[in-house]
């Protein structure tokens, strides 16, 4: 990437407002800032390439404003740390909303910049400036972002800078919102104002676990002959992931995880309750059921999970600092004997400490086999599954997965394995956040890989032309039912319910006539287009050539046809009420 868009030596003597708040950025150590262009930050774009030489931030240039949020997304899922985005005026901002939600309900960090058309009425340009101007843009995304701000001034803005900086990174993580008035960036400067300085602004620190607290929960496991830990929202460091397997072997609790959230837990371990789900699975409802003590270490919608029971439960989480009157992404209130407002993992850190725990010791199986499918017929999800993991190999970070994948073929083992779904089940984020996530990667040794639905790769296809045009490698298998299918079961269960034709649930949904060439549609953004795979037999063949070129360094999509089908429960959960 070093060589991609390198400018030529500008060799500028006037400073001007957008030079001070490119050197603030620079200053907070993002390595990128991903965007597409626009009028309303020409000021700022222009001190990122020749104030700054386009290096330390380097432009990821996107397709989408919305593009731009996922790659930011995905970025942040791997890392735990912002990446800058800048959008384009009001414009910019409502086409990135979608992403934006998705984010906030993910809670990770993001630091997202805007401009506005100038807020003195006289200074605007006729037509297009009045276009781009709005009189509250931050009342655009203002319930799904953590802090925003419209500063009026330079100082401001340098000082709102530095405030959305360590609010962002904060835990509770979300992004923040910093809208630049086009005067402030293109008025001249006499000299480089004072920038805020990172070192003296230290990030907010949570006071230490209470020893008391740690006590408490203590006791209660220690009481508890059938405990059950809920994991849910953890990190991504390894000594965060041992800790949490040797605490439920210590107390012999029983683990219940999720497929919306990233690994936190290995779903083969012994202690594992039936299988990662986008809903509890049979397995993990009945030990929840059994459960004498459940301990939610900050799980997204513990109350849905639970369920109605006569148990004690406790739950940890810094959640309940971001929650608001707008978004329900907070999901239903739980009831609580204990509740923590605390970092999950530090919680499990000082009860490991306090209570003598060691290293976890069970050994950790792979996946069953399906069976071997047809090979003259669609390939179904679990045979993809093996196919992908036999293909693969070692060192593999699973980016996402789709809503019909088998919980069963979860075989991580470690926190970098699986990354986890969008947060805020917004379509077309599949592609930006696989692309973000790999550019996080880039030169880890581990292969990023995303399993993406057709509907969600063809909505956000082209952000991945970002990856091919800066050389980040990256491998998306399409599994390709050719429907949008999950409307699909909501259409059968409403005809079901009302005595009607199932036979009709794929008009409108169906993705053919015509069908959709992904390959080609891979290919148009410059990158390896594979396929499609049409039947099981021709799979393996296909799927080593696309890990190989990935491996390489290539943007790899490879099309697979696949059986339509979704888990009991995953249906249930999708269309019951």
């Amino acid at each position: 990437m070093t060589e991609i868009d390198r400018p030529e030596p500008s060799g500028h003597e006037t400073l001007y407002g957008s030079d001070a708040l490119a050197e603030m950025l620079r200053s907070l150590g993002v390595p990128f800032v991903a965007l597409n262009p626009g009028s309303s930050f020409r000021g700022l774009h222009d001190s990122l390439v020749n104030h700054l030489g386009n290096r330390d931030p380097q432009i990821l240039l996107c397709l989408h404003e919305e593009h731009a949020v996922a790659i930011a997304h995905g970025w942040a899922k791997v890392t735990g740390k912002p990446l800058a985005v800048i959008l384009h005026a009001n414009v910019g901002l409502m086409h990135a909303a979608m992403a934006l939600y998705n984010a906030w309900c993910d809670r990770v960090p993001m630091l997202v910049l805007g401009a506005t058309g100038p807020v003195d009425a006289a200074k605007r340009r006729p037509w297009i400036d009045w276009l781009h101007t709005s009189r509250d843009q931050g009342a655009i995304v203002r319930p799904y972002v953590k802090w925003d701000d419209q500063p009026a001034s330079l100082e401001a803005s340098l000082s709102a800078m530095m405030r959305a900086a360590r609010i962002t990174a904060t835990a509770p993580m979300a992004p923040t919102y910093v809208c630049f008035d086009v005067t402030v960036q293109e008025a001249p400067l006499d000299a480089m104002p004072v920038l805020p300085a990172p070192d003296r602004h230290a990030p907010a620190r949570f006071p230490e676990v209470a020893a008391a607290d740690v006590a408490t929960l203590l006791d209660m496991l220690r009481a508890a002959e059938r405990p059950v830990f809920l994991m849910g929202r953890m990190s991504r460091e390894q000594a965060d992931w041992d800790r949490r397997v040797a605490l439920a072997e210590h107390f012999g609790a029983r683990v219940v995880t999720d497929i919306k959230t990233a690994a936190a837990f290995p779903p083969q371990h012994p202690l594992h309750a039936g299988v990662p789900g986008y809903f509890p699975s049979p397995g993990a409802k009945q030990a929840m059921e059994e459960a004498d003590l459940i301990v939610s270490f900050d799980f997204v919608d513990p109350a849905g999970t639970m369920g109605p029971g006569d148990r004690k439960v406790a739950l940890v989480s810094l959640d309940p600092l971001l929650q608001n009157g707008w978004s329900l992404d907070h999901q239903a209130l739980p009831p609580s004997d204990l509740n923590l407002l605390a970092d999950p993992d530090a919680v499990v850190a000082a009860l490991c400490a306090s209570a003598g725990v060691g290293a976890p010791e069970a050994t950790i199986p792979a996946p069953d086999r399906s069976p071997d499918p047809a090979p003259d017929r669609p390939i179904p999800i679990p045979a993809l599954a093996d196919a992908l993991a036999d293909a693969a190999g070692e060192d593999v970070t699973w980016l996402r997965v789709p809503l019909s994948w088998d919980g069963a073929k979860c075989g991580w083992r470690g926190p970098m394995d699986y990354l986890g779904y969008d947060g805020g089940a917004g379509i077309a984020s599949g592609p930006g956040m696989s692309v973000g996530a790999a550019l996080a990667l880039n030169g880890s040794g581990r292969l990023p890989l995303a399993v993406l639905g057709d509907g969600d790769f063809v909505m956000g296809a082209t952000a991945i032309w970002t990856a091919a045009r800066h050389d980040v490698p990256l491998l998306i298998v399409v599994a390709n039912n050719r429907s949008y299918f999950n409307d699909e079961v909501h259409q059968e269960r409403v005809a079901r319910d009302r005595g009607r034709p199932v036979a009709n649930k794929h008009v409108g949904q169906a993705i053919a006539d015509p069908d959709i060439d992904i390959a080609a549609l891979a290919r148009a953004q410059g990158a390896v287009g594979l396929g499609p795979a049409m039947t099981a037999g021709e799979v393996p063949a296909l799927l080593a050539d696309a890990v190989a070129q990935a491996r390489a360094g290539c943007v790899v999509v490879a099309d697979i046809r696949v059986a339509s089908g979704y888990s009991e429960e995953m249906s249930e959960g999708m269309t019951e009420g």
